[in-house]
C-alpha cells in the first residue's frame, strides 16, 4: 500500500477513538490504537522509520474497530496483539488477554464472557464502520470479577441464556438454569422468541451505557428485600448494585490516590536486538515481597505518530498487556517515562501514581529491577526467575519428591531430577517404604533416605539447589524434620495441587498462573507424582497375596481386584455383590473368594 492508498483510506475513517490493523493477505502486521482514527492512520502515509515504511508497503488493507472510549481502545489493542502476535508490535509472549462480553449470532442469542470473541467489532459497530454482522461484542474490560457480577445480574433480570448451542438444540424440557431463574428457556418456548429478543436488546442497551436498565430493577428488588427484613439478601443486592453502577465508570474521571501506598511495582527493562526483558519487583508497605521477569518481542521501532521505540515502547506495551486480570498497584516506579498518552490517562484514571525516581530508596529499587532484567535479556531463564522469587542462590538443579500407596499398602517414594528446566531421567531414583497409611511419615522416611545417602557420600549425584515436595505445609514440615535430623542443608519448598500455592518455611506464595517459574515447579511436581504412581502400581502388582490360592483367580483377575479395592483387606470386607461387579468375576468365583478369605 503506497502513501496515496493510506491517505485515501484515512479519508473514510471517523474522527473517533478506536483500533486499526495493517494487514497483508489476511495476516495482521501491526495493531495500533488512536484517539482520532483518521488522523493517526493518515500519519502512516509518511512513516518515520524504514521498518514501518516496509510494513506499510507490505500491507494491502487497513481494518478498524471504533470504540466508545480511549480506554477501550487501549485494552482492545492489547487483546488483538495477544491474539494475532503481529511482527511489528512489542508483544508480551506469556500474558493474558482481557475479557469481553459476547452476544452470539443465534435466533436466541447466548451471553458469554470470552477472551476470543467470534467477531472483533465493538458493540454495534463493525470493523469497517458499517452495520454489524455476526455476534455483538462489548468491551474489553479489565476486571473479570466485575464483569461476571454484571452478567449474572443481567441473566437474573432478563433471563438471557448462557448454555451452549449444543445444549440449546433439541431440548424437551428446560434445564436447571430455568429453575434457578437465570434463563427464560427459549429452547422449549417457555418464552416466545420475539419477547426473548426484546430482553436481549435490553442487555445490549445496558452495555451501550444505559446503566438504569439494570440498576433500577436491582434497586427495587433490594428495597423489597429490606422491607421483608431479608437483610442478607438486601446486602447482597446492594453490593451487586454498587458494581453495576460503577461498571460504566471505567476510564472516567481520575481517582486520586489516598493514604499510604500499600503496593508498589518497580519495573526495569533490558533490550537486546528484538528481545526484551522486563523485571518486576513488588513492594508492599515498604518491603519487597515478590519478583519476576517477563520476555517480550520488541521490534526496533513502533510506528508513526508520537510513539517511540526502545524502552518507552516496551514499558507502555508491558504495562497494558501485563495487567490484564491483575490488580494495578498503587504506584509504578519506572526507569524512564513510557511516553504513551493513552496509557498515562488510563493509569491516572485508575489512581496509579507513576514516578521516575532520580535518587533515594526508590531509585535503588529501580536499579535493582534493571539488574534483574539484564540477567535475563535474550532468554526466558525460568530457573533464574525461580531463584529470585524464592531468594535462594540458584535453582538450576531441582529434585522433586512424592509418595504413593493404597491405604498404606505397597508404599513407595519417588525422587526425580530436573536440570536447567528439563528432566534428567538418568538421575531418577525410587524407594520402597515401610507400609503405613501416613503421608507425613512416608515423606519423612523418603527424605531421610535421600539426605543420609548424600551426607554419607553414597549418592553419586551432585547436591541439588532446591528440593520440591509434592504436598502442603504438613509434607514440607516432615521433609524439613528429616533434613535437620540428618544435617543436610538444602532449601526445600512444597507445591500443593489444590490451589497451586508454593509453601516455604517462612511464607506462602500465590504466583500468577502464567508465571514461568511456577510452570517449572509444576513440571517437577507432576513428574514426581507420575513416577511415584507408576512405581506403586508395579510394586502392588508384584505382591503375592492369598488371592493367588483362590481357584479361578489368576494374575489378571487379582490385578483387577486390587485395582478396584486397593488391598486384600478391602477385598475381604467387600460383599459378594461388590465382588461380582469386577469384570470377569461371576457369582461362584465371588462366593469362593469370600469363603477362602
Amino acid at each position: 500500500m503506497n502513501a496515496d492508498g493510506v491517505r485515501e483510506r484515512a479519508k473514510s475513517l471517523p474522527r473517533e477513538p478506536g483500533v486499526y490493523q495493517f494487514r497483508a493477505e489476511g495476516t495482521t502486521l501491526y495493531v495500533g490504537k488512536a484517539v482520532d482514527l483518521r488522523s493517526r492512520v493518515r500519519s502512516y502515509a509518511d512513516p518515520r522509520t524504514a521498518r514501518i515504511r516496509r510494513m506499510v508497503d507490505r500491507a494491502d488493507e487497513i481494518e478498524i474497530a471504533v470504540t466508545d472510549t480511549e480506554t477501550q481502545a487501549l485494552l482492545l489493542e492489547a487483546n488483538l496483539i495477544k491474539r494475532h502476535q503481529p511482527r511489528y508490535n512489542v508483544r508480551l509472549k506469556d500474558d493474558k488477554s482481557y475479557p469481553m462480553v459476547q452476544l452470539t449470532d443465534h435466533e436466541a442469542p447466548r451471553i458469554e464472557i470470552t477472551r476470543d470473541p467470534d467477531g472483533e467489532a465493538q458493540g454495534a459497530s463493525s470493523a469497517s464502520g458499517g452495520a454489524a454482522s455476526g455476534p455483538t461484542v462489548f468491551g474489553p474490560f479489565t476486571d473479570k470479577g466485575q464483569v461476571e457480577t454484571v452478567v449474572k445480574a443481567l441473566r437474573e433480570t432478563y433471563g438471557v441464556r448462557g448454555c451452549s448451542d449444543h445444549k440449546y438444540s433439541g431440548r424437551e424440557r428446560p434445564c436447571l438454569d430455568y429453575e434457578m431463574g437465570l434463563c427464560t428457556a427459549p429452547c422449549t418456548r417457555e418464552i416466545d422468541l420475539e419477547s426473548y429478543v426484546q430482553d436481549v436488546t435490553a442487555v445490549e442497551r445496558f452495555f451501550e451505557g444505559e446503566t438504569g436498565i439494570l440498576a433500577d430493577p436491582l434497586r427495587r428488588e433490594m428495597e423489597a428485600a429490606a422491607e421483608d427484613q431479608n437483610f442478607e439478601r438486601a446486602a447482597n443486592l446492594r453490593d451487586r448494585l454498587e458494581t453495576v453502577e460503577a461498571f460504566h465508570g471505567e476510564g472516567g474521571e481520575a481517582v486520586q490516590s489516598v493514604g499510604d501506598e500499600r503496593a508498589v511495582d518497580v519495573l526495569g527493562v533490558a533490550i537486546e536486538g528484538e528481545d526484551a526483558t522486563v523485571a518486576r519487583l513488588r513492594a508492599e508497605r515498604g518491603k519487597l515481597v515478590d519478583r519476576d521477569r517477563h520476555t517480550l518481542e520488541a521490534p526496533a521501532a513502533e510506528g508513526a505518530g508520537d510513539e517511540e521505540g526502545g524502552v518507552p515502547a516496551v514499558l507502555a506495551a508491558f504495562i497494558v498487556q501485563y495487567y490484564a486480570e491483575r490488580d494495578l498497584p498503587d504506584a509504578l516506579l519506572l526507569p524512564e517515562r513510557h511516553g504513551d498518552g493513552e496509557v498515562a490517562a488510563w493509569l491516572e484514571a485508575e489512581g496509579v501514581s507513576v514516578r521516575v525516581p532520580g535518587a533515594g530508596r526508590e531509585a535503588k529499587l529501580v536499579d535493582l529491577a534493571l539488574k534483574n532484567a539484564r540477567r535475563n535479556v535474550g532468554g526466558r531463564d525460568e530457573c533464574g526467575m525461580l531463584a529470585d522469587a524464592l531468594e535462594i542462590d540458584a535453582a538450576r538443579r531441582i529434585e522433586g519428591f512424592d509418595v504413593s500407596h493404597a491405604q498404606g499398602k505397597s508404599a513407595v517414594g519417588s525422587n526425580v531430577t530436573f536440570v536447567d528446566g528439563s528432566a534428567e531421567k538418568a538421575d531418577y531414583r525410587r524407594k520402597k517404604l515401610t507400609d503405613q497409611n501416613d503421608d507425613y511419615d512416608n515423606m519423612r522416611a523418603l527424605l531421610e533416605w535421600r539426605a543420609s545417602r548424600a551426607v554419607e557420600g553414597r549418592d553419586d549425584r551432585p547436591d541439588p539447589d532446591l528440593l520440591l515436595i509434592d504436598g502442603g505445609e504438613g509434607q514440607l514440615d516432615a521433609a524439613r524434620d528429616a533434613l535437620a535430623a540428618v544435617g543436610w542443608d538444602v532449601p526445600a519448598v512444597a507445591l500443593a495441587k489444590a490451589e497451586e500455592r508454593v509453601v516455604t518455611p517462612d511464607r506462602t506464595f500465590s504466583w500468577p498462573s502464567d508465571a514461568p517459574h511456577l510452570h517449572l515447579l509444576q513440571r517437577v511436581r507432576d513428574e514426581a507424582h507420575r513416577f511415584a504412581v507408576q512405581y506403586h502400581q508395579t510394586v502392588r502388582d508384584e505382591v503375592k497375596t492369598v488371592l493367588d490360592d483362590v481357584p479361578g483367580v489368576g494374575p489378571e483377575t487379582r490385578k483387577r481386584l486390587l485395582g478396584r479395592f486397593g488391598s486384600v483387606e478391602n477385598v475381604r470386607e467387600a460383599s459378594v455383590a461388590d465382588l461380582e461387579s469386577v469384570e470377569g468375576i461371576g457369582e461362584k468365583t465371588a462366593e469362593t473368594i469370600k469363603s477362602r478369605l
